[in-house]
């Protein structure tokens, strides 16, 4: 089981992390919505809970709950900006369809 992030997506964590005392990384997770029917989410990581695995990619931290692990295993995290937007991007191997605006995928 694995989570990485891109160098691009390590220092742009990083950075962010660095201004947030209670942060211990990033939580990467999903929820049901979407016109694929999951969309990703990225937050703070402020505890570790006893069901949560962790993961290290490029000095960072990655909590992932056991329930969203099934969804993120394997996948690659990246930083991007494109025109006015910029954010992180998702190389999941387990989606099998994303919408067309790549907010959204399904399984």
């Amino acid at each position: 089981m694995s989570i990485t992030l891109t160098e691009k997506a390590a220092d742009r964590a990083r950075s962010y992390l660095a201004k947030q005392e209670q942060a211990q990384g990033l939580r990467l997770s999903v929820r049901n919505t979407g016109c694929s029917g999951y969309m990703y989410t990225v937050t703070l990581a402020n505890a570790i809970d006893s069901d949560d695995q962790v993961f290290e990619s490029q000095g960072v931290k990655l909590v992932v709950s056991a329930k969203n692990l099934p969804y993120l295993d394997g996948m690659e995290v990246d930083y991007g900006k494109s025109g006015l937007n910029e954010g992180f991007r998702f190389n999941n191997p387990n989606a099998r369809e994303t919408c067309g605006c790549g907010e959204s995928f399904s399984v």
